[in-house]
């Protein structure tokens, strides 16, 4: 595998291999497959992986077999520790083939795990793009979601169609693999504060003697509604908490901003707090139900 120019083309012509289905993956692998591009698909629960077997979409045993000849390989997997295992049995460059490759890594890690992704990239004569998704199973199974993007200019081009076909939009924000990732940090930041603002605004009108609908009525259409607001609320009010997005990956991802946090030396006292939260639904036993379920602490 080069990091020589990459050439754009059309989604028709790529072979692209996708690594990890799980409520990200399969649908962002049909939405690829939909579009014209040759998908090839692993997971490492192999039945989730045989359960996309369609036109356009074949399982494979394993990465190795999944990555040969493609020209794009997309992680969205559990964590970084997962993405090492994965990308670590794939062949160095000097056994590889020589046709460019490009790394679409959509999963979210922390900026230090971005560094040495980096040089595992260029280990496997790789083209690193950074490029985290903002949305939940329900935006990523209609196309919907947000790709926050930064990598090589070359690549550009060369990824777009498959970012097109898993995204409503696409925000390039620099040639360095990382930035994107930084971007994704701050915006789940903001995303688990609305969600336990709503979880605490609701249990504490249970609390009071109100119906928790009550809240979510009283702000609709004004000044302090979002839609996503009214998502979670309704979930928080009906009880049903089938996964958009996990407790287990809400907790993953919400130490990465208290991490980050550390590091830069910033207090997020309100970040700290929804990790304590979210740690406590999931030893309850919630970590597969939706992130909404922090209303549950």
């Amino acid at each position: 595998m080069t990091t020589d120019t990459i050439l754009p083309p059309s989604c028709r012509s790529l072979r692209v291999a996708v690594l990890g289905a799980g409520l990200m993956g399969a649908p962002m692998a049909r939405n690829i497959a939909a579009a014209g591009c040759q998908v090839s698909v692993w997971n490492r629960s192999a039945d989730k992986a045989s359960a996309l077997a369609a036109p356009g979409i074949t399982p494979a045993a394993d990465p190795a077999e999944a990555v040969l000849n493609a020209s794009v390989i997309l992680t969205m997997l559990k964590d970084a520790n997962a993405i090492a295992e994965v990308m670590l049995a794939l062949p160095d460059a000097d056994s590889a083939p020589a046709a460019p490759v490009c790394w679409l890594q959509m999963s979210t890690v922390g900026p230090a795990d971005m560094s040495w992704l980096e040089t595992l990239a260029a280990r496997k004569g790789l083209t690193l793009i950074d490029a985290p998704v903002l949305g939940t199973r329900q935006p990523a199974e209609a196309g919907q979601l947000l790709v926050l993007a930064a990598g090589p200019d070359s690549t550009k081009e060369a990824v777009q169609p498959v970012l097109d076909a898993v995204g409503k939009a696409t925000r390039w924000l620099d040639t360095a693999p990382g930035m994107a990732t930084r971007l994704k940090l701050a915006l789940n930041s903001w995303v688990f504060a609305l969600t336990h603002g709503a979880a605490e605004s609701l249990a504490l009108a249970r609390s009071l003697g109100l119906d928790p609908e009550l809240v979510a009525d009283t702000v609709r259409g004004g000044p302090l509604d979002t839609p996503f607001f009214q998502l979670k609320a309704q979930a928080m009010a009906s009880g049903d908490f089938t996964p958009a997005f996990t407790i287990d990956n809400a907790v993953k991802d919400s130490a990465l901003i208290v991490e980050a946090a550390l590091e830069t030396g910033v207090k997020l006292d309100l970040a700290e707090a929804g990790l304590n939260r979210y740690r406590r639904v999931q030893d309850q036993g919630h970590g597969g139900a939706d992130m909404a379920a922090t209303f549950l602490a």
